[in-house]
């Protein structure tokens, strides 16, 4: 015979639910960091599909003048027309800021970023005349 005091047993204890606590604590540590460097690679895309463009327009731009463009100019999203010249327009939500040094024969195009994510490393990709595209500095792998 059951008293009528007596409760039945629902819920969770208080260790049951610590464990699960440290559980999701655990699943967020290694996730969070996973997610942060896949979207540092995503925002690299930017600057690798403008590097590719403008390298096409200086080999355009040289096939028509004989040199490439460009020598000490820079482009932004504070002044996203100075590439213009060639045909490139940078986009006023640019994270990046590009610049080109070019001579006749050679030319280097640079993209540099430092707010890709929230720690202090900056983010730099080059193209050259011979559409090598190098990351000299990688935000994603820290």
């Amino acid at each position: 015979m059951l008293s009528k005091f007596h409760r039945s047993q629902k819920g969770f204890t208080l260790i049951e639910l610590m464990i699960v606590v440290v559980i999701i604590g655990i699943l967020a540590a290694l996730a969070i960091p996973r997610f942060m460097r896949a979207t540092t690679k995503s925002k690299q895309s930017e600057a690798k599909n403008i590097l590719k463009q403008i390298y096409a327009m200086e080999r355009a731009y040289r096939q028509e003048y004989d040199t490439y463009w460009g020598n000490g100019i820079s482009a932004s999203a504070a002044n996203p027309t100075n590439f213009a010249r060639i045909g490139v327009d940078i986009m006023s939500t640019a994270r990046y800021t590009y610049s080109i040094t070019a001579t006749a024969n050679t030319f280097t195009v640079t993209a540099t970023s430092g707010i890709l994510d929230d720690d202090a490393t900056v983010d730099t990709w080059t193209i050259n005349e011979n559409g090598v595209l190098t990351c000299t500095s990688n935000d994603a792998v820290n």
